[in-house]
This record gives C-alpha cells, structure tokens and sequence, in this order.
C-alpha cells in the first residue's frame, strides 16, 4: 500500500480488465445457474407471483434495509473507534461501491482497495482506512468460520454431503488453523513479522524476486504490519461502546445476510426451518470465502442449489437460488456500478 493518497484511481484501474471481469462473472453465473437447472432441479423452473405478492415485496424490502444499513453501519461504527467520523452518507455509498468491485473482482480482492481508496479521498489516513477495512473483514470472518464447525457436524441436512464427511473433518482443522493466524494477527501482530520476513528472503533465494523487490517488500512487510498492529490497539482502546457497536452491527449485518433464503422459501408457501437454512447459508458463505471466480459466481450457485435441493421442490429452486443472489449480490452490484460513476463524474468535473 501506497502513502500517497492522492493516486488517481481512475488511472489505476483497469476498465477494461473490469470488463472482462464482469462478463466472467456474468457467464460463470449463468453455468452455475444451468448446473442447478440441469442437475438439482430436474431441470424445471417456473416463475411464482408469490415472490412479488405486496406483502412479501415489503418483507423484502425491509431485509434489504436492514442489511445494507447494518453494512454500512460496521464499518462506520470501526472508524469511530479508530476515532475518524465521516457522514453516514458516505458510508452508505461505500457499501455499494464495494458490492461491486468485490464482485467483479476474483475472491473479493478489489473490494479492499475500492474501499481504502475511497475512505482516503474523504480524509481517512491511508494507514488508518486499510486497519479499518481489515478489521471489518475480520470480525465477520471470525463469525463465520467459527459457526461452520458447529453447522457442519450438527445439520442433518448435510449429512449425505461429501463435506459433511471426512472433507469436512478437514475443514474443520483448518477453519482451527485460520482463526489461530487471525487471533495471531489481531493480538501478537508482531509474531508475524519474522515468518513473512523469511518467506521474502526465500524467495530472493530462489531467484523468484529481485534484490530491489526483495528490499521493497521487506520494507512494506514490516511497515504495514506494525501499522496494522498499531491501528488494532487503537481500536481496542477505542470507546468501548463504538467497539461494541461496530460488533453488534457486524452480527445484525450477517444475520440479515443469511435470513434472506428462509424469507424467499417461506414466501412461496414452504415451512421454514430458520436454523437449518441458516446454518446452510454459513457454510455456503464459508466456501465462498476460497472461490477464486469473480464474486464466487457459479460456485456460490452450485453450492446453494446442492445444500437446498431437499428443501424445495425442482420448480422453486432455480427462482430462489436467483433471487437470493439479486437481493444480496445483483441488486448492490448495479447500485455500486451507478453511484461509482457519479463519483468519478463528480471527480472528473472538479479536476476540470
């Protein structure tokens, strides 16, 4: 990461390479949705006028609010406890923005950097919006992965899943292992610092890297872990009530997230097992998490047609595969595409 925050990332942005991103995106979403079609569903699919009754558009709706508010709000709440404010409004537009570019971007990495660059062009130190960013990231990876152990080994709607098995005896060491390194990363950031070190010395070893790159890296390396550790014991010593909040809104943000199916499900007529759909949910988001395609596209759809084909019938389990994938994923997708071209249209006026 960069010190200066005056990089124009209009110039270091590909938009071509983002086009091409999107139309990845858009032909693995639709694989992913024939694989369900064509293997999970009997290859029937009908539309059902239940989706759009009045009642459960509203129903909807509401979910829709609390969802991107929450997302919004957790973030918010993490710079206020690294002691930064900026108007909500702006956060709420961040949520969109970073719908989209983590989405078309493969396992979410351009998300991290559209966020970082949009927080330092509303003044937040490029040091301060990275840890923020970080530690918004991590307080939800730390829920998630430490809930998929207990939904994987509990829900008896995966046991006749391969990952339920042996696989999933597997996952759950290493799901141990990731959060061990992020524990090591929030708490004892410095432990860190010697293994990364030797790695790029290694590297430089192996005549992977040059001597000037080698220098660069162990540079940056040192540079941003201490800035990390720093910014985390900031956060930590911050108001005890903003930590709290930024928690609070991490867990109402996730939750909302994976209410979604059981909402859809429910709307066409079915009894919902709120627990079960979302633990199914969990540990579908889990394997989202290691899907290297553009926003998880035609993983995320396989996945969730697999785990829920027991729940619904062949007709209703394309449509809800597709709308649980517009409330939370399409629908942010086109909003961040249209609020992030009124920014760089903004920029582009003021630097005329």
């Amino acid at each position: 990461m960069t010190d200066s925050t005056d990089i124009d990332y209009e110039s270091g942005t590909s938009w071509r390479r983002l086009g091409i991103f999107s139309l990845i995106f858009v032909a693995l979403t639709a694989a992913g949705l024939y694989t369900v079609y064509h293997q999970f569903a009997d290859r029937s699919i009908t539309f059902d006028t239940r989706l759009i009754a009045p009642e459960n558009l509203l129903a909807f709706g509401t979910l829709l609010l609390v969802y991107f508010l929450s997302d919004g709000l957790r973030l918010y709440y993490t710079l206020r406890a690294l002691d930064h404010k900026l108007p909500f409004r702006f956060m709420f537009k961040l949520v969109f923005i970073n719908l989209f570019f983590s989405n078309v971007t493969p396992m979410a990495t351009g998300g991290g950097f559209a966020q970082i660059w949009y927080l330092t062009r509303h003044g937040v130190p490029v040091g301060r919006a990275t840890a923020a960013t970080t530690i918004r990231t991590v307080l939800a990876v730390i829920f998630i992965f430490s809930l998929t152990p207990v939904f994987l080994f509990t829900l008896k709607a995966l046991e006749n899943h391969t990952i339920s098995g042996e696989i999933g005896t597997a996952l759950a060491v290493f799901i141990a292992l990731y959060l061990g390194f992020f524990i090591v990363l929030l708490f004892r950031t410095r432990w860190l610092i010697l293994p990364l070190s030797k790695l790029i010395s290694l590297l430089r070893r192996a005549h992977l890297i040059g001597a000037r790159r080698h220098d660069r890296w162990q540079f940056k390396c040192r540079r941003e872990m201490l800035r990390f550790s720093f910014s985390f014991n900031d956060y930590i010593e911050g108001r005890p009530l903003f930590v709290l909040l930024s928690i609070f809104f991490t867990a109402t943000f996730l939750l909302s997230l994976f209410s979604f199916p059981a909402l859809l499900i429910y709307s066409l007529g079915y009894e919902v097992d709120y627990l079960v759909t979302v633990g199914l949910l969990v540990v579908t988001t889990f394997i989202m998490y290691f899907s290297p395609t553009p926003g998880a596209s035609g993983i995320s759809e396989g996945v969730f047609g697999s785990f829920f084909r027991d729940i619904l019938s062949g007709n209703h389990l394309v449509l809800v595969t597709v709308g649980w994938r517009f409330l939370t994923i399409y629908l942010g997708m086109i909003i961040g595409l249209i609020v992030l071209q009124r920014e760089l249209t903004k920029d582009r006026r003021k630097s005329g």
